[in-house]
């Protein structure tokens, strides 16, 4: 590219500086301004003050860029004063795609001042009538250079409103997560929050649903091949986004790690959508998500959110299917897990079953399976027969007979307190067993 730059005037056409309609930026930026509210649809929407003032202080900036780009002259210090400005604009909350509409319609404005200022230094009226006088092939050169200077002039102007937009979002939303964290935290330990949420703005519920969560690892965590922490990061991103997304407003609290934690959702109705809320958060964890919850008034979130998790280990020792449990469909089994003589005489009722594991594994898929033969001989890859003649040693066993109800409950009963005699289990694969409410008693043979 040939550019005359004598006397540094940088670009020019028959002498002149492509920058020359673009020196009045105080002028030109009003009247760009005033173009961006008939033409931009979201600069429409903002307040007065906002486009008497800062749009019209980033479009005589960006002019400002410009001419400088046009001129040669060193831009550095402008373009910090751009990002500064979007920076400032994101805290704000100003749309990104308000600044980039704007910066463009204000291109394609000043791009046509500059066209037509040189196209006019070519005209010339003989007789009354217009000619176009020849290109010198300098200018031409010249007219090809400001041509490519428009598209550096678009990439330095959109990358550094994009850089610091991003960048002061990133920060906005550490600010936010560290506010969410520390109220969460001092909700769940009783103290006081009042003065924490008037710093954050983040209003308290007088009632919360509190809920524990288990995530399970995701299979990829496991791929010899692949990060196992950047996988298990990716999956929590995928749930807090999920949860984000998945309530009205800003109105969840939580506290998550990649293997699971406590949320605090406001108690503004019966909870029928918190079922859901977790089918999809474990849709977007890629993994069946296993939760509890417990409603209370906020004053009593630190013992509710120990009553959820104790709920959550139950339901872990217990191998119950995935999916959300409530306290009213576990308070047989919360009762029973309760220290005292009652739980140690359950829990030694099938120690005589311990030679015979395949005995107990038939008793606890049985029971998931709704006392279903078919299904349980199924998931043990046996035949039924097989399975009545468990049964039958069973009873015979333990003086219990899993075919007679009296008998099924105490078993029942007893596996719920045996698995607080043992160490907890990881959640494993096979913990896909159709829920079962505690009081469904009917075979469904």
């Amino acid at each position: 590219m040939k550019a005359d730059m004598s006397n540094n005037l940088g670009l020019t056409y028959s002498g002149t500086p492509f920058s020359t309609p673009l020196k009045d930026v105080r002028a030109l930026s009003r009247q760009m301004v005033g173009h961006f509210v008939e033409t931009v649809a979201p600069c429409r929407t903002l307040p007065g003050d906002a486009i008497h003032g800062d749009v019209t202080s980033i479009t005589r900036l960006c002019l400002e860029l410009a001419v400088s780009m046009l001129d040669g002259a060193d831009v550095p210090e402008k373009t910090r004063k751009l990002e500064d400005t979007a920076a400032q604009w994101a805290r704000e909350g100003v749309p990104i795609d308000t600044i980039h509409h704007a910066i463009h319609e204000g291109f394609r404005l000043g791009l046509d001042l500059v066209v037509t200022s040189a196209t006019n230094s070519y005209r010339r009226t003989v007789d009354g009538d217009e000619q176009m006088l020849a290109l010198r092939r300098e200018d031409y050169d010249n007219l090809v250079g400001a041509a490519k200077m428009v598209v550096d002039m678009l990439d330095t102007m959109t990358t550094a409103v994009s850089k610091a937009y991003v960048r002061e979002l990133r920060s906005v939303v550490s600010e936010h997560h560290t506010a969410v964290h520390t109220l969460t935290s001092a909700l769940l330990g009783g103290r006081p929050t009042s003065t924490m949420a008037r710093e954050s703005g983040i209003e308290i519920a007088e009632r919360y649903h509190v809920l524990a969560l288990a995530v399970p690892p995701h299979p990829e965590e496991s791929n010899p091949m692949l990060d196992g922490a950047v996988v298990a990061r990716r999956k929590l991103r995928r749930v807090q986004a999920a949860l984000a997304t998945g309530l009205p407003g800003d109105t969840a609290l939580s506290l998550l790690s990649v293997d699971g934690g406590t949320l605090l959702i406001p108690a503004t109705d019966d909870g029928a959508e918190l079922d859901r809320l977790v089918d999809t958060l474990s849709q977007a964890a890629q993994v069946p998500i296993t939760a509890t919850v417990v409603t209370a008034d906020t004053h009593d979130i630190p013992s509710a959110a120990d009553r959820a998790h104790q709920l959550l280990d139950m339901v872990h020792r217990l191998r119950l299917v995935r999916g959300l449990y409530r306290f009213d469909d576990l308070a047989l089994e919360y009762q029973l897990t309760r220290p005292g003589p009652g739980r140690e005489h359950l829990g030694t009722l099938l120690d005589p079953l311990d030679p015979h594991p395949e005995l107990l594994d038939t008793l606890q898929r049985h029971i998931s399976n709704n006392l279903n033969r078919q299904r349980t001989a199924h998931a043990l890859h046996i035949h039924t027969n097989t399975v009545d003649y468990r049964l039958k040693r069973i009873a015979t066993l333990t003086g219990c007979d899993p075919t007679q109800a009296s008998g099924l409950w105490y078993l029942r009963s007893a596996l719920v307190a045996r698995s607080y005699r043992q160490t907890s289990q990881p959640f494993t694969a096979e913990l896909t067993v159709a829920r079962i409410p505690v009081r469904d008693r009917a075979d469904t043979r």
